[in-house]
């Protein structure tokens, strides 16, 4: 069944220390089903938003421009966390690592390029549905191969709806095919770069093409509530994925910039500029708006989360009703994300760039008003909603099931060894070190964010913001941290496409 995997520091053993290799091994042995928690398994809502920052979100009191009422109701019902950690700096491999409950490394998943979705990983939506769920997926999706014939796409790896958007960027305001092929031709035509664009693509609704109206904010959180409503008398899993707040912040109503007194940003023009030109521009430090713009976005993102709260609400599920918050990795300082005293950025594997603000409520199962400071991983997501619905585990899996923490019955659980490698750098946090290896920054440079070289080492018990680089004093522990990555790096795929 599932199990709880209390890994306690003082019972470490080499299996426990490399997280992947025991739960696999285990996971591949039993084939056990877990035994709901409760008599009653949970309707479940994840929240995934687009590289927030640490700070930026009221409850913390780390920003004082940052105002987010409803997450911070949210927050309230339940819990907070203040060390959850995702699989990767970046969108698509820390996707990758949400959904599969896995390290993405073990499907050559290192930074962007992965290929696709292996069959051999489950996820979540294929989890819940052998148990009766039904699953939808609204939103930004970001794994690999991005065509509707891939197993990346919602509808081939669980899910029985899909509205919204393959890759990584998508334009807040326009979502029509037209516009966009007359945007590629325009960049063709002036002879700029492939691959780069505004992205003005229409919609995905299932397996069709469709335009729409609209901020996107606004349209998934109303695709969203459709969802809860038709739903309302199933057993339901929805993974709502805002693109709020990713690049293009600039990139809102016309009333909202007259209402702020923003005058706003002009997309890009293929035949005045290079695509870098214009995107340096929006960057840190050269918009003199930015963080206006991206407390906008934030602004929009928080609205629409408190509808869809009032939506459970008001079909009377709200105790019957698990709502996950995240974001999928840390925030962009670069589009002026705040994360607050953690070091770096989304990019990165300083603390800024991996540790993500995460909130868990379910009224009347989960205690409310909740700070836990436990390291815990969004790998422990899924066999955390199994161990919730009754599903039986899948293999190849990395997380482990925190049901008893949510539910205040294990105070105990945490991951005390987790590890990350995107090829530029590695990084492994045992206990209260962290250690990190840096042997290029070349993708830091292109996107505007510092990332200091060489070898590192932190106490994050004492030094949270990563100030004091600790290494020459203790190479003992740097070296026994190194052969921690090196076993763990033998056991995961070859990189794909970095």
């Amino acid at each position: 069944m599932f199990k709880s995997n209390t890994l306690k520091t003082a019972a470490l053993s080499v299996c426990s220390v490399i997280l992947f290799a025991c739960n696999s091994d285990k996971n591949n042995t039993e084939t056990n089903h877990s035994s709901p928690v409760k008599q009653e398994t949970p309707n479940i809502i994840m929240i995934i938003a687009d590289d927030m920052g640490y700070a930026d979100l009221s409850a913390a009191k780390l920003a004082g421009d940052v105002s987010t009422p409803n997450l911070d109701k949210l927050a309230s019902s339940g819990i907070r966390f203040t060390q959850s950690y995702v699989t990767s700096p970046v969108c698509n491999t820390s996707r990758m690592g949400l959904l599969t409950g896995s390290y993405p490394q073990r499907q050559g998943g290192y930074f962007y390029g992965l290929n696709e979705m292996s069959p051999e990983f489950t996820t979540i939506a294929e989890m819940l549905k052998t148990v009766g769920y039904h699953t939808g997926y609204v939103g930004k999706y970001h794994y690999s191969s991005n065509s509707p014939e891939s197993r990346d796409f919602p509808i081939n790896h669980g899910f029985d709806s899909f509205y919204g958007f393959a890759g990584g960027r998508k334009h807040f305001l326009i979502h029509d095919d037209a516009k966009q092929q007359q945007h590629l031709a325009d960049k063709k035509k002036y002879n700029r770069k492939t691959g780069q664009s505004l992205r003005m693509d229409s919609m995905w609704s299932n397996k069709e093409k469709v335009s729409a109206t609209g901020i996107t904010t606004e349209l998934f959180g109303a695709k969203a509530r459709e969802f809860i409503s038709d739903n309302k008398h199933n057993k339901f899993y929805l993974q709502l994925a805002f693109n709020a707040v990713h690049n293009f912040t600039h990139q809102l109503p016309k009333e909202y910039l007259k209402e702020k007194g923003l005058s706003g940003i002009e997309d890009w023009q293929p035949e005045k500029e290079s695509y870098y030109q214009w995107y340096q521009k929006g960057r840190y430090p050269n918009n003199p708006n930015g963080r206006a713009y991206y407390l906008g976005q934030l602004e929009y993102m928080d609205r629409e989360i408190g509808k869809v709260l009032d939506t459970i609400k008001a079909q009377g599920l709200e105790e019957k009703t698990l709502v996950l918050f995240i974001s999928d990795n840390g925030g962009s300082t670069p589009i002026y994300a705040n994360n607050g005293h953690l070091r770096g950025s989304k990019y990165t594997l300083d603390e800024g760039g991996i540790r993500i603000p995460m909130l868990a409520a379910w009224p009347g199962v989960i205690a409310a008003n909740q700070v836990i400071d436990n390291t815990i991983s969004t790998m422990d997501i899924m066999p955390t909603l199994g161990s919730f619905a009754g599903a039986e585990k899948p293999k190849n899996i990395n997380g482990i099931d925190i049901s008893e923490l949510l539910l205040g019955t294990d105070k105990t659980l945490n991951h005390p060894t987790l590890i990350w490698d995107t090829h530029y750098e590695y990084a492994v946090r045992d206990n209260n070190w962290k250690l990190k290896q840096v042997n290029s920054n070349e993708h830091a440079k292109f996107e505007m964010v510092e990332l200091k070289l060489g070898t590192q080492l932190f106490d994050l018990s004492t030094d949270p913001a990563e100030a004091k680089n600790i290494a020459k004093d203790h190479p003992e522990i740097v070296k026994r941290l190194k052969a921690l990555h090196q076993q763990w790096r033998t056991t995961m795929a070859e990189p794909k496409g970095v």
